[in-house]
């Protein structure tokens, strides 16, 4: 009988600022959308404490819950060992390293902190989207 060694899972990384917003909504679109042997991390250059709670509701309003997730530190094994980076939108020199990285796919997404429920709903549903379009050019590609 042979065994075959599994391949590594190809790691998409979502960056922001703060991870608590934008990027926390990729990473669970991602993950319920992943073709196999894709995983989402999301992580920010100036990491906070919660995840947004408007960020929260308007995922489990379809069916996601992100409640779970943590902000995490960005780290340099993660921008080297990621498949593919996503930079959800930060444009500020001192706090973005996605700007000084080749090949990073930037959304330029505006930012859900302190806006309405329903602003927030229209940044999700663009995210939705955007993952969507990452992943069918992921499965296209294979």
């Amino acid at each position: 009988m042979k065994f075959f060694k599994k391949e590594p899972e190809k790691t998409i990384l979502f960056i922001c600022v703060e991870n608590a917003g934008r990027s926390q909504m990729a990473e669970g679109f991602f993950t319920k959308y992943a073709p196999d042997g894709y995983k989402a991390i999301s992580a920010g250059t100036k990491p906070v404490s919660e995840i947004n709670p408007i960020a929260i509701e308007v995922m489990k309003e379809v069916g996601i819950d992100i409640s779970k997730q943590k902000s995490k530190d960005i780290a340099e094994d993660m921008m080297r060992n990621s498949f593919k980076k996503v930079n959800m939108g930060c444009m500020d020199k001192e706090s973005c390293p996605t700007l000084f990285l080749p090949n990073v796919l930037d959304w330029k997404l505006e930012d859900p902190k302190g806006k309405s429920i329903d602003k927030v709903r229209e940044i999700r549903d663009e995210i939705d989207q955007r993952v969507k379009e990452l992943v069918s050019s992921i499965k296209a590609s294979q």
